[in-house]
């Protein structure tokens, strides 16, 4: 395994689907013009409104496999019949750099991540209410019924693990939660 730090430059962000975590990364990113997205790989079709590279890497299941076997990934996880993954080559070229990375990944990759990384900054994102989720999700309109349930009972599951991580925020405000982020990862830079 390649490690090149701690993690003092890596930032995960983790919540439930529908919590806000992508646009909030879009929001620090445009902010921090230093910092690094590392962009995962999944199974999962794509979106209309997403571009392979550029919100996921967007690749088969053989393909994924085989980058498991071939020990690619920092960590990997099934979510909804879909694989999804953080490159190791995403990651690791920047922090061997000295640039910040940031990462969205689901609760089990952070764990992992956080075990690779020690000084990450691990940040879980809260919705307001279990209402509110389902609500931003509907208005979302690119998951049907039944994935809405499913991801209603996954989020309920994936709160729990909110104690793990180093801040909670419940994102409530848009401008807020982004402002709360950057002091965060500033102050633990700064240690």
């Amino acid at each position: 395994m390649a490690v090149m730090n701690n993690g003092e430059n890596l930032l995960v962000l983790s919540g439930p689907s529908g919590s806000g975590k992508d646009t909030l990364m879009k929001e620090i990113l445009t902010r921090d013009k230093n910092m690094h997205l590392s962009i995962s790989a999944t199974t999962r079709p794509m979106r209309k409104d997403e571009e392979d590279g550029i919100n996921y890497y967007f690749v088969s299941k053989e393909e994924f496999e085989q980058k498991i076997e071939c020990n690619g990934f920092l960590e990997y996880t099934i979510y909804c019949n879909n694989y999804y993954g953080t490159l190791k080559s995403e990651v690791d070229e920047h922090l061997k750099n000295g640039e910040s990375v940031a990462l969205v990944i689901e609760v089990e990759g952070a764990a992992s991540i956080k075990n690779l990384y020690p000084n990450c900054t691990a940040i879980f994102i809260k919705p307001p209410s279990m209402n509110e989720l389902e609500r931003r999700l509907r208005l979302r309109g690119t998951e049907d019924e039944e994935d809405i349930i499913h991801r209603m009972e996954r989020a309920k599951e994936e709160l729990m693990y909110a104690k793990d991580y180093d801040y909670v925020i419940v994102n409530d405000s848009l401008e807020e939660c982004t402002n709360d982020i950057e002091r965060i990862f500033s102050n633990r830079q700064a240690m």
